[in-house]
């Protein structure tokens, strides 16, 4: 049985995806962070972890970035998920008798619009939308409610006071399956990532993407990350089309060499399908 870590609560949106990506006979383990899934992967405590990098509404998830950096694992796989967002409470209450409303940053912005129509109720941050909607069932202080997804609901045996909530129904957030060894396959649809930090020259951006444009290799992401220990110097992160073993990326990848002072190749993967939650 595959044994795979994630981030949150059960009931939360990553362990949904990692039943979407190894099935439902998968061993999953909640973790409180995004670094406790790095670090269960690295100590071989699981096989997989899964991790949100991208959200379609939200961006970028910036923890991830830094961590692929830190820990060095290796991508081997990714899935897109549709998120739907649920406002879940206490069987006892209603939709106007909330005054607190729990649930990570993240899902809290995704469903802005809906949660300023609810103008009594306060806004709370926590660690994980499932995990909010343990919050909210333990709290007894004022009727409390959690945004998350409706497989929690049916954990935790909370009343959907609304579903569908997100500001926009095409919301979707991008994850990666990360491993401690590369997986061998042949790809349909291959995927890159890496990372590289470049020398202080002139227009050493544009060149490192003309070493991309000018072999036809398509760039579908690139982020930029401050280096901790550098102020004001940054990373790059790149996804692009093909795979390590081509002989246009390699060549690319060698040309990257000569404008950048290091290079970390995070792995070649299938690009992602995209599923409902």
């Amino acid at each position: 049985m595959v044994n795979v870590a994630f981030q949150g609560e059960r009931g939360a949106f990553s362990e949904i995806a990692s039943m979407k990506y190894f099935g439902d006979g998968v061993s999953v383990s909640p973790s409180f962070s995004f670094e406790d899934v790095f670090i269960k992967v690295k100590n071989g405590s699981v096989d997989f972890g899964i991790i949100p990098i991208e959200n379609s509404l939200y961006g970028s998830v910036f923890e991830t970035y830094d961590l692929l950096l830190q820990y060095s694992l290796t991508i081997v796989g990714e899935l897109n998920l549709q998120i739907n967002h649920c406002l879940l409470a206490n069987q006892n209450y209603k939709l106007e008798d909330i005054k607190k409303i729990y649930s990570h940053p993240q899902a809290l912005g995704q469903c802005s619009i809906f949660l300023k129509t609810l103008k009594n109720a306060e806004l709370v941050p926590a660690y994980d939308t499932a995990g909010s909607a343990l919050i909210s069932l333990q709290d007894k202080g004022v009727p409390s409610a959690a945004v998350a997804s409706r497989e929690a609901a049916e954990i935790y045996n909370l009343k959907i006071l609304k579903s569908q909530i997100q500001n926009n129904r095409e919301n979707y957030t991008r994850f990666l399956i990360i491993s401690k060894k590369k997986i061998q396959d042949e790809f349909q649809n291959p995927k890159t990532s890496i990372c590289f930090e470049l020398k202080n020259i002139p227009g050493a951006l544009f060149k490192s993407l003309s070493v991309f444009a000018l072999r036809d290799i398509n760039l579908v992401k690139i982020e930029s990350r401050p280096i901790p220990h550098k102020p004001f110097e940054y990373m790059f992160y790149a996804d692009l089309t093909g795979s390590l073993e081509e002989e246009r990326v390699k060549n690319a990848i060698n040309h990257l060499s000569e404008i950048s002072l290091s290079i970390k190749k995070f792995g070649t993967y299938e690009a992602g399908k995209t599923y409902k939650s």
